[in-house]
């Protein structure tokens, strides 16, 4: 079976529309992490990603009766470009659904190629079933993105490409993983051909599709999926790309939304291009890969998939770039309320740079602050300096790794609030008009909102932090209405950094 998927790569009909994408040496990033990187720049194909490969793969092979039906497709973004392409260039009716919390950027994109667009749903699921449903009552044909040998053949390509571009040795190769069939398809090639590479998969911590479907032996579907790398944001592995690739990848790598925002700055210093966040994710992998294994003198290429970031975004990833890159912490601090306490804290901190420092009277005995610290190498330094300044008797707390701190409080220090029967909560919002009010009349009660902090960097979603007055023999019903209103939502009154700063 193997092997005839080989062949299937092998004549694969992908470059009418894809470029054959270079394989360009990571000057910065081979200095940085010691080892030769090569990015291969799929982010250089025609619509900026790779997914153009399958799409027009799988459409070139499809009968003339299941091409003269229609197309149809579900997709946020990168697919639905594919697709919306290789039938302009068949001349053929596209139908796209596309969530309606889609950046305009991505909507824009379809559009130009000629594909009518349908906006259904907050998320790709919905979309997507939405898609299965009409196309089915319609009798219309569906370009499903990763779940199909024809797609996962064109994306297989890729991997021909790698084999054929490295000259000499080539230790592993790093691979952004949704559904599966980027990584399917490398795999299968660069295995057959190249069996002693290690094949590597790279998923977002908050969405590890093959993660654990590995872990369970079979495909799972996720409760919920991250929403920063929204090119890979899907709820399970596809079926037919797991049954291939659980025998040839040799290891599922996780990373955090700070570790890809880092991997997004690295490519740009390199290359001076953006990749999306799904598009880095291969390059996070790669240098947690060498840390945890100190690797030396390998050579190593990460997949950039795609390049289609909604310019929006931009801020979140420079907010966040530094943390992920082990040159930035955040620390709530305790210093005495009094004069001359800041200057001898900065006294304290050397010649590290302070990158912000936030702070507001609470009471006349002990001041809270809100501190962000830059240093060369952030693992050793951090310790230094928080036993540094235990020593000298200051209460420290990490909170470089606390997300209600550097999406919301970083940005809201005030003071603290005598508010009764407060209650604090992290929500999720999609970026569509009326979310805000349909949220609020979802609570139907009289309960009275006492803080409200919002966040939005161009993603499907919003980061909304809430403060809401509910007596306690209410707080279950308060959180069965925010079950019913169906947004994603985290209690956060246990978070130290809201009881230091907030309460």
């Amino acid at each position: 079976m193997k092997a005839t998927y080989i062949d299937r790569i092998k004549d694969a009909n992908v470059y009418e529309v894809a470029i054959e994408s270079p394989l360009t040496k990571a000057r910065g990033m081979s200095r940085r992490f010691g080892n030769t990187v090569l990015l291969k720049r799929e982010d250089m194909q025609p619509i900026f990603s790779f997914k153009l490969r399958g799409a027009y793969n799988k459409i070139s092979r499809l009968s003339d009766a299941d091409r003269k039906a229609g197309i149809v497709a579900a997709s946020a973004g990168n697919h639905a470009q594919g697709v919306a392409l290789a039938c302009k260039k068949f001349g053929l009716e596209a139908d796209i659904v596309m969530p309606e919390t889609t950046p305009a950027i991505k909507v824009e994109a379809v559009r130009e190629q000629g594909a009518r667009i349908t906006r259904h749903g907050d998320t790709y699921d919905q979309a997507y079933d939405y898609a299965r449903k009409w196309c089915e009552e319609n009798k219309k044909t569906f370009i499903h993105p990763y779940n199909d040998i024809d797609i996962i053949a064109g994306q297989g390509t890729i991997g021909m490409e790698i084999h054929n571009q490295c000259e000499g040795n080539l230790d592993a190769v790093f691979v952004p993983v949704g559904g599966g069939g980027l990584i399917a398809g490398i795999a299968l090639w660069l295995k057959h051909h190249m069996p002693e590479v290690k094949i590597i998969g790279v998923e977002p911590a908050d969405t590890p599709t093959l993660h654990a479907a590995l872990a369970a032996g079979k495909p799972v579907e996720l409760e919920k999926v991250g929403l920063f790398a929204d090119g890979v944001a899907v709820k399970s592995i596809g079926a037919i790309p797991f049954e291939i690739v659980r025998d040839l990848v040799d290891e599922v790598i996780l990373v955090t939304t700070d570790e890809i925002c880092a991997a997004i700055k690295y490519v740009y210093d390199d290359v001076r291009a953006l990749a999306e966040p799904a598009g880095a994710v291969s390059v996070a992998g790669m240098e947690k890969y060498i840390k945890e294994n100190d690797v030396r003198a390998n050579v190593l290429v990460p997949v950039i998939s795609g390049a289609n970031m909604n310019f929006n975004r931009l801020g979140h990833v420079v907010e966040r770039y530094e943390i992920g890159a082990n040159i930035e912490s955040l620390f709530a601090v305790t210093i005495p309320e009094k004069a001359g306490s800041f200057k001898q804290f900065c006294r304290l901190l050397g010649r590290r740079a302070i990158s912000e420092f936030n702070y507001r009277y609470a009471d006349k005995n002990d001041a809270k602050v809100f501190v962000g610290v830059r240093f060369g190498d952030a693992h050793e330094e951090k310790k230094e300096l928080m036993q540094k300044l235990t020593d000298n008797g200051y209460e420290v707390l990490d909170l470089s790794d606390n997300e209600m701190s550097k999406l919301h409080l970083r940005h809201l220090i005030g003071g603290h609030a005598d508010v009764e029967n407060e209650r604090i909560y992290r929500f999720l919002f999609p970026e569509r008009p009326g979310a805000l009010l349909e949220f609020l009349e979802s609570l139907r009660h009289n309960w009275n909102i006492s803080l409200f902090h919002y966040r939005n960097h161009g993603a499907a979603y919003g980061r909304v932090l809430v403060g809401i007055q509910v007596p306690p023999d209410e707080v279950e019903q308060l959180h069965a209405r925010f079950n019913e209103a169906g947004y994603r939502w985290e209690d956060e009154n246990a978070n130290p950094a809201y009881g230091i700063f907030l309460r």
